[in-house]
């Protein structure tokens, strides 16, 4: 993560658009007085009262922030192994195969990803090493980190699954039946069940690692046009379209004010800090976040637009929809336009 107490360093005199991508920006209840009820968010207030919105169909926040590059069918797998430094996902048909757990939960079945449950580097490459000696003759497993895994299949095969941001915390329904790799998955199921580490922690009382989520299956293009100048982020998948389309790659700043000098002029800021507090109902992380993000970074840019910032784009994937807003440098005298708090315009979006 990029640290700096130095002013914003956009290269002046230069026209900078400045895209932010922000899931989940808005919480999910609007009648969520707890969460919305007299948030303080002046910011992004001032933002969206100038700002002209757009609001699409819902999309996961992966498929948002592929699009940005320009890619409609990503192949997700790939890119987030690239991001995570393994240069082998430049060859090959890659799948994230990330490590879930299944519960039954009024006789239907919620999916908890790595994020809700516990899981060490070392249980996680006991688990991938014995998946690769018992399923060779499918593919080869790859655990970059506990929580995301990865598939490289020995014959590409299509598996059109939603993203696991769709999915966890929630109730799965018949989003792989029929598909081509389920009948397999469910030797994987019963495999993972019978495993000892699985058997230990069942017996402590804790989440089983019973299934995995296979997803975003796909070879590396050739090349992605670079959409953006600079791309600073903390996310793998994020980092991978950048070092796909031969972007500068910088860690996720704290603030505004962390941008470094070599941003270019049409830089791309991954802000999804915000994403895990909602697919766990973390509403009090929802808040807190909120406040870090709306002092860091929206209340800055309303004294940096027309200054250091020409022109702001604000991505926005949530529950309400694809939600996109631009700013440009004559929008700051809007005068008469004032702010909607944040409740108000939840319960807009709900209508």
């Amino acid at each position: 993560m990029v640290h700096s107490t130095a002013s914003p360093s956009f290269p002046a005199p230069l026209s900078v658009h400045l895209t932010l991508l922000v899931p989940e920006l808005i919480w999910p209840e609007p009648a969520d007085r707890h969460v919305l009820g007299n948030l303080a968010a002046p910011g992004l207030e001032w933002m969206l009262g100038r700002a002209r919105g757009e609001r699409g169909d819902r999309r996961p926040f992966e498929m948002v922030l592929a699009a940005s590059f320009g890619l409609t069918a990503p192949p997700f797998g790939a890119l987030r192994l690239l991001g995570e430094g393994v240069e082998a996902a430049r060859s090959g048909h890659w799948l994230c195969a990330d490590p879930v757990h299944l519960r039954f939960h009024h006789e239907r079945i919620v999916l908890a990803d790595a994020g809700a449950f516990d899981l060490d580097e070392d249980a996680a490459q006991g688990l991938v090493a014995a998946l690769n000696a018992e399923f060779g003759d499918v593919g080869h497993f790859h655990a970059a980190s506990a929580g995301r895994w990865y598939l490289r299949l020995n014959a590409a095969v299509d598996h059109p699954v939603e993203p696991i941001s769709a999915v966890a915390g929630r109730l799965v329904a018949g989003e792989i039946s029929g598909l081509p790799l389920t009948r397999w998955l469910n030797e994987v199921q019963m495999f993972l069940h019978r495993h000892p580490l699985n058997e230990r922690r069942e017996a402590a009382g804790r989440p089983a690692i019973n299934s995995l989520w296979l997803w975003g299956g796909g070879a590396l293009p050739a090349g992605i046009a670079p959409a953006f100048s600079a791309v600073f982020t903390d996310n793998p998948l994020a980092a991978g379209l950048a070092r796909a389309a031969g972007i500068p790659l910088h860690g996720r700043p704290v603030s505004l004010d962390d941008i470094q000098a070599d941003a270019g002029t049409r830089p791309l800021v991954v802000l999804d800090q915000l994403l895990a507090r909602v697919l766990y109902e973390d509403s009090d992380g929802w808040r807190e976040g909120f406040a870090r993000l709306d002092a860091a970074w929206f209340a800055p840019l309303k004294k940096a637009l027309g200054g250091k910032v020409d022109r702001i784009s604000l991505l926005a994937p949530t529950i309400y929809g694809d939600l996109r807003y631009t700013l440009t440098a004559g929008d700051r005298w809007k005068l008469w336009k004032s702010g909607q708090p944040l409740a108000e315009k939840a319960r807009e979006l709900a209508r």
